[in-house]
């Protein structure tokens, strides 16, 4: 599933490529996507609105239109947002299209159709329930160190299943989780409450360092993930811990480990992180 690397970049990608066009017509070609309204206000309420902004909040992307509407879209697994010529030719995993002005598409390409869609009211996304529930957005300014260790203080669970809660922090994934941990060298095993106030510091800085490093990266690629302009991320070539296991530790040597944790496929190394 994409994360806050990967949205981040695709969100960068679509201010710079459709901000100021106008959705002319809108084709779907799978309806379980579209959750929020039914399918004829969904397509009748797009058609004419020009884009203004486009944000993220967590995994969630953004789009807010004139007339105070907000596309919200969200890629679960393998969604892909695609912004390519009309002329392009599309596949049998192309479900919902957006056609823009100037012979321009915004394309949702989905593998396994997990995503979804929501076309709500500015600002208001009671129809997108896991949107409310999220916390705080890691790399924002609200998010310091003392808040971190407050909200800590308030938890006694596995560290791993912890960050991996979206309403503990909003975007944090599997991959810039172990690779946070590893930064921290923190075990993946250990419980919130058993971390020491150094290693919350530590753990605080790993988060935004491995965030921000994604980000520059164009975000990870393994399989699904590609950019607005269909591009891979490079960040998988920085991985230090995930998708290792049996390789040695660049820092000192010892074999990475997979394990089960959260109900996750968790990576680490024995030697650094204690």
């Amino acid at each position: 599933m994409p994360e806050l690397p990967e949205v981040e970049t695709i969100v960068r990608g679509l201010r710079n490529l459709i901000i100021g066009y106008t959705i002319e017509d809108v084709v779907i070609r799978a309806e379980k996507l579209v959750v929020y309204p039914s399918l004829e206000e969904f397509r009748e309420s797009l058609k004419g609105k020009t884009i203004r902004e486009v944000d993220r909040r967590g995994k969630y992307i953004l789009i807010k239109l004139a007339a105070e509407k907000t596309l919200v879209v969200h890629l679960r697994m393998t969604g892909r947002l695609l912004v390519l010529p009309r002329e392009t030719d599309y596949d049998k995993h192309t479900h919902i299209i957006l056609q823009l002005d100037k012979d321009l598409d915004l394309r949702f390409h989905d593998l396994r159709k997990f995503g979804r869609m929501y076309l709500v009211d500015r600002d208001d996304y009671r129809p997108v329930g896991g949107l409310l529930k999220l916390g705080p957005e890691p790399l924002s300014a609200e998010f310091t160190l003392e808040a971190f260790t407050r909200a800590l203080s308030e938890k006694k669970t596995n560290i791993k299943a912890l960050l991996l809660d979206q309403g503990f922090i909003a975007g944090l994934g599997n991959i810039y989780t172990d690779e946070a941990l590893f930064y921290a060298a923190i075990s993946p095993e250990r419980t919130s409450d058993s971390l020491k106030e150094e290693e919350i510091e530590a753990l605080y800085n790993s988060i935004r360092l491995v965030l921000e490093k994604g980000i520059a990266a164009g975000g990870t690629s393994f399989s699904d993930y590609r950019d607005a302009r269909g591009e891979k991320g490079n960040f998988q070539e920085e991985l230090q811990v995930y998708r290792r296991a049996g390789q040695e530790c660049h820092r000192c040597g010892s074999t990475i480990i997979k394990t089960r944790l959260a109900g996750r496929g968790t990576h680490y190394c024995p030697g650094c992180q204690k």
